[in-house]
């Protein structure tokens, strides 16, 4: 049965929202409905159920006062606030942006059933899609997909998840290697107590795509997920992939737009 947006969008306010998006946080504070998340290396994260309009104080209300947990933790360096494109949050942007966040770039929430993944296709011709956990490996993938993206190594990243893997929290990280090196990666994040399991961290290098290589490991993670019972897939995509798992029948419900602060010497 297919199942519509609403529902879908429903479903992912249900169970894919608070707790179940911080897995791996190292402290979590309640400031009314929001969430105010430690995780590892000096990072924060502010996070909330659905807002309809109908709360006693609104979501621009109370972010000066979840900044202000933040800016009195020295070990912090940066908060994203996660905001999302269907709750009722006006003035919100104007807010967040007086308190001295970015916007970074939007992206599609896309939700499906995990089976639609699976294609049967075969993996690219001189491809080898699998499963990696060492360290060594989990920093060559970090560099791999700072690559692809453009952007900078962050060790910081890499650390995370090598202390991620190690607590064996269910997360699976997954590789494609062509010509004797890592050409693409992502990341399975089953959701405990739900039907969900997420893919993130999709990542190809430039001279690589359009070869079915992101379609292999999208069919791999959600092969693994089915293993486990997990019905449902969720990713946060970029305008790269956004097409790819739409076409194979993902849908996009809403968006997510994440607003980063970054502490300053006189912060």
């Amino acid at each position: 049965m297919t199942l519509s947006r609403e529902r879908l969008l429903g479903l992912y306010d249900q169970q894919l929202r608070t707790d179940a998006e911080t897995p791996s946080a190292l402290n979590v504070q309640r400031l009314g409905p929001l969430r105010l998340v430690t995780f590892a290396n000096g990072r924060g994260f502010i996070t909330y159920p659905h807002f309809t309009g109908q709360e006693p104080e609104s979501l621009a209300h109370l972010a000066p006062e979840a900044i202000q947990y933040f800016k009195k933790q020295p070990e912090i360096s940066q908060v994203e606030f996660k905001t999302r494109g269907h709750d009722h949050a006006p003035g919100l942007d104007e807010v967040l942006k007086d308190l001295g966040f970015s916007a970074e770039a939007s992206e599609s929430i896309m939700i499906g059933a995990m089976e639609s993944l699976i294609s049967g296709r075969p993996v690219p011709e001189g491809v080898e899609v699998r499963q990696i956990s060492s360290a060594s490996q989990i920093e060559e993938m970090c560099r791999m997909v700072d690559r692809a993206f453009d952007e900078p190594y962050d060790p910081g990243t890499t650390q995370a998840l090598i202390e991620r893997m190690a607590r064996k929290d269910g997360m699976e990280l997954w590789v494609a290697i062509s010509d004797g090196q890592m050409v693409g990666a992502g990341r399975l994040e089953p959701v405990a107590d739900s039907e969900f399991a997420g893919l993130w961290g999709g990542g190809v290098l430039e001279e690589y795509r359009g070869r079915g290589i992101y379609r292999a490991l999208t069919e791999a993670r959600a092969r693994s997920a089915l293993s486990g019972g997990y019905r449902y897939v969720h990713s946060d995509s970029t305008e790269y992939s956004r097409p790819i798992l739409e076409a194979r029948g993902l849908v996009k419900v809403s968006s997510t737009t994440p607003y980063l602060w970054q502490r300053s010497a006189n912060s």
